[in-house]
């Protein structure tokens, strides 16, 4: 019998409608890398609980897509929308962001200045100090860009896309194409570390061991091991990254992803490399994510086997444009889906 997982999302239907709730929309999505256009206007929607396979040959631009929903790039034109929030688009009045950071300090120490200047020392003294706070303040907001600053910037219209920290606090969680363990770290750790952005505990906490830390500690010890578990790894809780065979560092990733929390969770070749049998293993593992714990996928895999055998629906891009969308059967089907695969002649045969 399988342990209850901890801090797991409600569980969805097995077999989702794709014309459900959307919990992610990528609308009119381009990117360009100076003159190479790797994304060209494709929009792509993920119904929440569902399945949804990302395919094409080489060069496609898959990967590309990927990072620009992670939040690792960001995009030439268009905007995605995460749970009905946008979430990455063009940039709009940054320029304008440093007024916030600024403009409260500049008037306490104008008062400062104007306060020594009347002889009145003491109160001078404090509203410098103040305004040193001030600024100090100010930049750590910005830099740690909670929700209710963000939200302060777009009622004056200024926006910036959410970084890949930011991604994973709303619930975006990934693996990646070529595995990105921290490879001298143990297997436990490295799931801590999936699990730091929806820890309270501060640093202050941490530096004298208070209570809150403590607790947090321990619980984040214990949900780590269960799910090292879960993705099908118990026992190895201990073993360096490094050391692991290659199928049981791609499960430790989903575990580090899963750590997270994620409504979201992108896997980029998850099956890459894999031997028959580990890959009849994973693909096993991802239906029990989505099954278990409701949790929405995002695929991209070369496999053909296993995407037509886990997705609800499959979309393909070649050449960074959409060619085709639609069921496993209806894609596999598709003459311009036989021909970006295997060439023209296939196409027509």
């Amino acid at each position: 019998m399988t342990e209850p997982m901890p801090m797991t999302p409600a569980p969805a239907p097995a077999s989702p409608a794709l014309g459900g709730e959307l919990l992610l929309d990528a609308r009119q999505v381009s990117k360009r890398f100076g003159g190479l256009v790797a994304v060209r206007t494709v929009d792509f929607n993920i119904p929440t609980g569902s399945i949804v396979s990302l395919i094409g040959p080489n060069g496609a631009g898959k990967t590309t897509f990927f990072n620009v929903i992670a939040g690792v790039y960001e995009l030439s034109e268009g905007e995605i929308l995460f749970n009905g929030e946008v979430v990455v688009a063009r940039q709009r009045r940054t320029w304008a962001e440093p007024i916030f950071w600024f403009l409260i300090p500049t008037i306490v120490l104008l008062l400062a200045i104007g306060t020594l200047l009347m002889g009145i020392q003491v109160l001078g003294e404090l509203l410098v100090l103040v305004t040193l706070l001030g600024v100090i303040s100010a930049l750590l907001v910005a830099l740690m860009r909670p929700r209710w600053y963000v939200a302060l910037l777009a009622r004056f219209g200024i926006f910036r896309s959410s970084r890949p920290n930011e991604m994973v606090a709303l619930g975006i969680g990934r693996t990646f194409q070529n595995i990105r363990l921290f490879a001298n770290m143990t297997a436990l750790e490295n799931v801590m570390v999936g699990m730091h952005s929806r820890m309270r505990a501060t640093p202050l906490d941490a530096a004298f061991r208070l209570g809150r830390h403590n607790r947090e500690e321990e619980a984040a010890v214990r949900d780590a091991r269960k799910w090292i578990r879960y993705v099908g790894m118990a026992g190895l809780e201990n073993e360096v990254a490094r050391n692991l065979p290659y199928g049981n560092q791609r499960r430790l990733e989903i575990a580090r992803a899963l750590a997270s929390q994620p409504k979201l969770l992108l896997l980029d070749e998850p099956t890459a490399g894999m031997n028959p049998v580990e890959t009849r293993e994973m693909t096993e593992l991802i239906a029990r994510v989505r099954r278990e714990l409701g949790i929405t996928i995002l695929l991209i895999e070369h496999d053909m086997k296993v995407v037509m055998g886990v997705s609800d629906r499959v979309t393909v891009l070649d050449h960074g444009e959409k060619i085709a969308e639609g069921s496993p059967d209806e894609v596999r089907a598709n003459p311009r889906v036989i021909e970006a695969y295997l060439g023209r002649g296939a196409a027509s045969a």
